[in-house]
């Protein structure tokens, strides 16, 4: 209490006690230009972080977690994500790059320098006098322009599933920025291909549920391949079933591999010897009667989702029937169903040319759409604000 407001004792009409803290004394409050200007930096900061990152030139961050798990990228969803943030305007930026993410799956980074390049502009108006509503009015009405000229300037790529030409190049412009480019041809293609297995091409619809992507420790990036189906990194549930089992049938079971019981609340009494190998008995005939019908099936691997006991695992083992248990969390894929507009960019990788279209840059027209609606959207939602309240003795506790 060294240094705090000194509480006062009084009572009420009832006599009853309470105390009084003046606290109102540590509060800050911002309000008018000071307190917009204030949201803008908060907002400008964040994507300053995010903005050497962005593009083949990039620039990747350290990021290390509590629990001291250190992740290096320059992917944008995962720096915004994993950025401990307690300034609410700046956590909206990370809401906004969120919803990108989930809305189109990529755009994450330039969807925060544009939010940030438009309120720094911002800054600049509101200093010349021109009301926070009128900037965001503004903002809006461009909008909708840049949105028309977009749909002028679109081209169309056309792909097939046979014909994945385009697609690759596409492909290997996406992961020019990242850590796996120096497997380029590799990785587009895994990429490609994976997308296209599980593509509806008709409904112009992809289930990204369908593809999970697995990494292992040691190794290269050479070594990394596609698998169509299912991965369950599990070992056999018995050290000397074998290591591999080629052409497998699988039995998936959803059920305990175990005899049937009551599914009320049960009491067993053995009071015998006699009583005890009889239950032995049954359960080596219920344990033969369930094999049997694995075997039956044709099936020459089990797959358990629940567990089983050693006798059981001892009866696999014997019947050469390789199993795995504990099975349904390791699920990790699964298979299913005018001139210069619009083509000049910056020549970053000192090609040479600044036709964008040339190097087979491309920016999907929904992304970019969804990046300028956004943007807009959190530029008005940080100019409207211009009253904050901070509790505390520190210019973050807010």
């Amino acid at each position: 209490m060294a240094g705090g407001p000194m509480p006062q004792f009084t009572k009420d009409e009832s006599g009853r006690p309470f105390i009084i803290v003046r606290d109102q004394g540590r509060k800050q409050r911002l309000h008018g230009t000071d307190a917009v200007k204030s949201h803008i930096l908060a907002a400008r900061t964040i994507a300053n972080i995010v903005k050497t990152s962005l593009g083949p030139r990039g620039l990747d961050k350290i990021l290390i977690s509590p629990d001291g798990d250190i992740t290096v990228t320059n992917d944008g969803a995962t720096i915004m994500g994993q950025m401990e943030i307690s300034n609410h305007i700046a956590k909206l930026l990370v809401s906004l790059s969120q919803s990108q993410d989930a809305e189109i799956g990529d755009g994450t980074t330039g969807v925060v320098v544009l939010a940030g390049a438009l309120l720094e502009q911002a800054a600049e108006l509101i200093d010349k006098g021109i009301h926070p509503i009128r900037i965001a009015d503004g903002y809006d009405e461009a909008c909708e322009v840049a949105v028309k000229e977009l749909d002028k300037i679109s081209d169309t790529i056309s792909f097939t599933k046979t014909d994945r030409t385009n697609l690759t190049r596409v492909a290997k412009t996406s992961l020019g920025s990242k850590i796996v480019s120096k497997a380029h041809d590799q990785f587009a293609n895994m990429a490609v291909e994976a997308v296209l297995s599980v593509a509806d091409l008709e409904r112009k619809d992809v289930d990204f549920e369908l593809i999970k992507v697995d990494g292992k420790v040691g190794g290269a990036l050479e070594d990394s391949l596609l698998v169509h189906g299912v991965i369950v990194d599990k070992d056999f549930s018995h050290p000397q079933m074998p290591s591999e089992v080629r052409d497998a049938k699988l039995a998936i079971l959803t059920c305990a591999f175990e005899p049937p019981k009551p599914k009320t609340k049960h009491k067993l009494d053995i009071t015998s010897v006699a009583e005890f190998r009889e239950l032995q008995k049954y359960e080596a005939a219920k344990f033969a009667e369930m094999i049997k019908q694995i075997k039956d099936t044709g099936a020459n691997v089990v797959i358990c989702q629940w567990g089983f006991d050693d006798e059981a695992n001892h009866l696999l083992l014997t019947n050469e029937l390789p199993a795995v248990r504990w099975a349904v969390a390791e699920l990790k894929a699964r298979q299913g169903r005018g001139e210069g507009r619009g083509v000049l960019g910056v020549d970053c990788m000192q090609t040479g040319s600044n036709d964008m279209k040339k190097h087979f840059v491309i920016d999907p027209l929904i992304s970019k759409r969804q990046q300028l609606l956004l943007a807009t959207q959190l530029c008005r939602m940080v100019l409207k604000v211009n009253n904050v309240i901070i509790a505390g003795s520190g210019e973050q506790d807010y």
